[in-house]
């Protein structure tokens, strides 16, 4: 039950920290949370990046069987680090219509 826990704020804030910085250097808002989906399938499956440009058909059945197979505490977890990238853009549009201008 510790290491959920622990999981979850360490997804929570890894994510949320590094959306925040995509935030501030690229000065795109939603960025991170348009690409956290495939950072989480890079990250899950055990599949070679280029397997989906070579075989595509087979890549993604693979990951998506691998998706689907998990557990709903690891579901959990990724839904925190998702959390994270959604509460850092409104993190960062809070600050930056309060008139911080972050690089």
């Amino acid at each position: 039950m510790i290491q959920l826990i622990v999981s979850i704020l360490l997804f929570f804030v890894i994510f949320f920290g590094i959306a925040f910085i995509l935030n501030m250097l690229l000065r795109r808002t939603w960025l991170m949370a348009f690409i956290y989906p495939i950072i989480i399938i890079i990250i899950v499956d055990n599949i070679a990046t280029t397997d989906y440009f070579t075989q595509p058909g087979e890549a993604f059945r693979a990951a998506f069987t691998k998706i689907a197979s998990l557990t709903p505490v690891d579901y959990t977890i990724l839904l925190a680090g998702f959390a994270g990238t959604i509460v850092s853009g409104f993190v960062i549009k809070y600050l930056r219509k309060n008139g911080y201008q972050m690089f």
